[in-house]
C-alpha cells in the first residue's frame, strides 16, 4: 500500500509542445533557480527516516565543469560531494523525495551500503578495475551515432528543416544495455563486502541478464526474480539467464511484485546475501548508486557532442519506466540550462483510458518501495496496475530525482502510447538497421512531436538504452493484429509457396 499524500498534479502531457519558445525559456529560468536550490541544499544536507532522528552534515559547494582531468568512472557531482578525508553522508533526500521509509532493521544495512560506497568512490584499485571492466569487458565507450536516414524522415516531414539525430548505442553495451554499467560495479561492490549471493528483480530481462553476466564474470551465486508473465513473454532472457549461472524463479504479478519478493530473500539473509538493484528506485542511497554509474552515459555525451560538432546537444531524450537510463544521460547535464531534457513514459491505451504508466504524467506523490515519489495510486492510496507494451516499463513508481526534475522544472516528461511505440520501433529497424527495445522505442515515439520544436541544424541525442531481439515476437504479434504485418505476410505466401514446390520437384528429381 501506498501512503498517500494530498497534493495538486499538474500534468505536462496537456498542450505540451505548443508555444514551444516560451515554455524552453521559462524552463532555462526556473532549471537555473533549480540547480541554486542544489548548491544550497548540498550545504546542508538532512537525512530523514522514520525509525531514526535527524542528523545534518555540512558538505561543500555541488560544482561543475565541462572537462575534468579525473578518470571518466568518477562522477563529477559526488567527486565534489565527497570529501577526500573522512567519509560522509550522501544527500538521501531529492527536495522533498527520497528519504528511507524502511523497517528498524534495514537502517543499519543501508548504511553499511551507503559507507562502502562512499568508500569505493576514492579506492584506487576499485576504481582501475572498474575502469578497465568498463572498457574490456563492457565495451565502452558506446558510439554517438548520427541517424542520418532517420533525420531525413522527420525533415522531410517538416518542410526541410530540423535538428540532426544522434543515438546514444547503450545497446552495444555487453549484455545488449546500459543495465550492465551499474550491475558490474554493483556486483564488485558485492564481492568486496564479502556477499556470496546476489539477488534482484528483472522486468525484460536486460537487467536480469547483466546481473547474472556480472556473477559469471565475479564468481557470485546468483537469484534473479522476476514476474511469471514476464518469463513467458521474455522466455530466451530466461534462458540466457539460467546458462549464465544465475537462478531465476517466476513470482506472480507484475515487476513490483518480483521486486517485493528480491527484498524479502535479501531480508531473511542480509548477512550473506546483496540486493542489487537496477533501477533508480527504493531507499537511499540505492537511487544514488543506480543514478552515480549510470552518469556514465552522460559525461561520454558530453565528450562526443564537443568532438562532434563542438558544443552540446540541444535536446537529450530517454524513456522513463523508472529512471535508470534518463537520470544516467541528463545527470551530466542538469546545470545546463540550455539543454531540454526530455523523458518519455509509457502513455499504453492513453492516458484517458487510465491504462498507462505515466507516473509523472498523472501519478501523485507517495511512499513506495522506501522511497517518497510520485507513483500511481488510486483515491484511496493503493497503488493501481500499470500497464505498457513494453514490460520494462510497467512499474507503478518512479525514481525520486526525477521527481525532483518535474517539480523544478529542470526536465519535461511526456507520454507516447503502445501503438506510437511500436511504429517508432519498425521505423528505426527498417530506417537505420537498428533493432531498438520497445522501452527505448518510447523515446522515439516523442521526435515526431520534437522535432518541429528543436532549432534547424541543432542537435538531438536519443538514448537507445537496450536492443529489441527479444521483443520481436511482442512487435510481430501486435503488428498481425492491427493488420498490416499480417497482409503483408498473406501477400508473400504464394511465393514462399511457389519456392517450396520448387524445393519439393528439385528434391524428387
Amino acid at each position: 500500500m501506498a501512503t498517500k499524500l494530498h497534493v495538486s498534479v499538474v500534468s505536462t502531457q496537456n498542450n505540451a509542445f505548443r508555444n514551444s519558445e516560451k515554455f524552453t525559456e521559462k524552463r532555462r529560468v526556473t532549471k537555473m533557480h533549480a540547480s541554486v536550490i542544489i548548491r544550497a541544499e548540498a550545504q546542508a544536507v538532512v537525512t530523514t527516516s522514520p525509525h531514526e532522528s535527524l542528523r545534518t552534515s555540512k558538505l561543500p559547494e555541488l560544482t561543475t565543469s565541462v572537462l575534468s582531468t579525473r578518470p571518466f568512472f568518477l562522477e563529477r557531482s559526488l567527486h565534489h560531494l565527497v570529501p577526500n578525508t573522512q567519509p560522509t553522508n550522501l544527500a538521501a533526500k531529492f527536495g522533498k523525495f527520497g528519504g528511507k521509509f524502511v523497517p528498524e532493521t534495514l537502517i543499519a544495512c543501508l548504511n553499511q551500503l551507503e559507507a562502502e560506497f562512499l568508500k569505493v568512490l576514492h579506492d584506487e584499485d576499485f576504481q582501475q578495475e572498474l575502469e578497465e571492466a568498463f572498457r574490456d569487458y563492457v565495451g565502452r565507450e558506446t558510439p554517438l551515432y548520427h541517424a542520418r536516414r532517420l533525420t531525413e524522415f522527420y525533415k522531410t516531414n517538416n518542410g526541410g528543416q530540423g535538428p540532426d539525430i544522434f543515438l546514444k548505442r547503450e545497446d552495444l553495451c555487453h549484455a545488449g544495455s546500459h543495465k550492465m554499467n551499474n550491475a558490474l560495479a554493483q556486483a564488485m561492490i558485492a564481492r568486496r563486502i564479502g556477499r556470496k549471493l546476489v539477488v534482484t528483480a528483472t522486468a525484460s530481462g536486460h537487467h536480469g541478464i547483466a546481473t547474472a553476466s556480472a556473477c559469471a564474470k565475479l564468481g557470485l551465486d546468483c537469484k534473479i526474480y522476476m514476474a511469471a508473465k514476464d518469463m513467458e513473454q521474455q522466455h530466451s532472457n530466461v534462458q540466457l539467464m539460467t546458462l549464465l549461472g544465475a537462478q531465476v524463479e517466476g513470482v506472480n504479478g507484475q515487476f513490483k511484485d518480483a521486486a517485493s519478493e528480491a527484498v524479502r530473500t535479501w531480508v531473511g539473509n542480509m548477512e550473506e546475501s546483496y540486493h542489487l538493484t537496477g533501477t533508480a528506485v527504493g531507499p537511499h542511497p540505492c537511487p544514488t548508486m543506480v543514478r552515480h554509474f549510470q552518469s556514465v552515459i552522460g559525461r561520454e555525451t558530453r565528450r562526443q557532442a564537443l568532438d562532434k560538432w563542438g558544443g552540446k546537444p540541444d535536446a537529450l531524450v530517454a524513456c522513463v519506466g523508472t529512471g535508470s537510463n534518463a537520470l544516467g544521460l541528463f545527470h551530466e547535464f542538469i546545470g545546463d540550462s540550455e539543454v531540454r531534457l526530455v523523458g518519455v513514459e509509457a502513455g499504453g491505451f492513453g492516458l484517458e483510458s487510465g491504462r498507462h504508466a505515466s507516473t509523472l504524467s498523472e501519478g501523485e506523490v507517495g511512499v513506495y518501495h522506501g522511497a517518497m515519489t510520485y507513483l500511481l495510486q488510486d483515491e484511496y492510496g493503493q497503488t493501481t496496475e500499470p500497464h505498457s507494451i513494453a514490460v520494462g516499463m510497467q512499474y507503478p513508481a518512479v525514481g525520486p530525482e526525477l521527481s525532483y526534475l518535474k517539480e523544478t522544472g529542470c526536465a519535461e516528461f511526456y507520454s507516447v502510447t503502445d501503438q506510437q511505440a511500436l511504429d517508432a520501433y519498425e521505423r528505426v529497424c527498417k530506417m537505420e538497421g537498428i533493432c531498438v527495445s520497445l522501452e527505448a522505442s518510447h523515446a522515439f515515439g516523442i521526435l515526431e512531436k520534437l522535432f518541429p520544436t528543436l532549432p534547424d541544424g541543432g542537435k538531438v541525442v536519443v538514448n537507445c538504452s537496450a536492443r529489441g531481439d527479444e521483443d520481436v515476437d511482442i512487435v510481430f504479434r501486435h503488428k498481425q493484429f492491427d493488420g498490416s504485418l499480417l497482409k503483408r505476410i498473406n501477400d508473400m505466401a504464394p511465393q514462399v509457396e511457389e519456392h517450396h514446390h520448387k524445393q519439393q520437384k528439385c528434391a524428387l528429381r
